[in-house]
């Protein structure tokens, strides 16, 4: 009888690193999205309808209450943040739909390349085609960084998941309410005005 052999798999790329990720993600103006996750390179899908439309949202309301506040900055969605976890290898940089970085760390924050810390405040948006482990993925990264306050928005159940660290999380729908916590003392936000006159069927 004759045997058939399976051809080896091809060797594993190394890790990236951030500093190529950076080479990379600024040199190639052409390229997909696309962020770093322990070392591994990671395709983002095209935002929906919806994930476009909140993203913008949140960034106007929130961006220009912080900004009214005299709080800090807020960054959009084409912004790298460098995640730096103590004694974990792989190098991870994240793009979060809305990022808050306070006044004492903007001065930190550089012209060119990544920026080299976690936000205080990050806001995800889950698309159609997001897996649930990668999103949980990208949580537990967030938080093991020293961001403070993650917001999931999930559009399709017209509700946020708010996490913490070392806390269960808190899952607000319409009629609640959200509020900035120790992050970002004032904000509220209706989960009802964050979601009204969404585009989508």
């Amino acid at each position: 009888m004759a045997t058939t052999t399976t051809p080896d798999a091809p060797p594993l790329a190394p890790p990236m690193t951030a500093d190529e990720f950076a080479a990379r993600y600024l040199d190639d103006r052409a390229h997909k999205r696309t962020e770093l996750v322990r070392g591994e390179v990671r395709e983002m899908t095209p935002a929906s309808g919806p994930h476009g439309w909140l993203g913008a949202r949140l960034l106007i309301r929130i961006g220009g209450w912080v900004e009214a506040q005299g709080l800090g900055g807020c960054f959009d969605g084409q912004t790298g943040f460098r995640l730096v976890v103590p004694g974990r290898p792989g190098d991870t940089v994240l793009s979060p739909d809305l990022g808050f970085v306070p006044q004492a760390r903007l001065a930190d924050v550089p012209t060119r390349g990544f920026i080299p810390f976690a936000p205080d405040f990050a806001v995800e948006v889950v698309s159609p085609d997001d897996r649930p482990g990668a999103i949980a993925e990208k949580l537990a990264e967030y938080l093991a960084a020293g961001t403070r306050l993650v917001w999931i928005v999930y559009p399709a159940e017209r509700s946020v998941a708010v996490h913490v660290p070392d806390a269960p999380p808190r899952y607000a729908r319409t009629g609640e309410t959200l509020d900035g916590g120790d992050v970002l003392p004032g904000l509220s936000l209706r989960v009802a005005d964050l979601f009204d006159g969404m585009p989508g069927r």
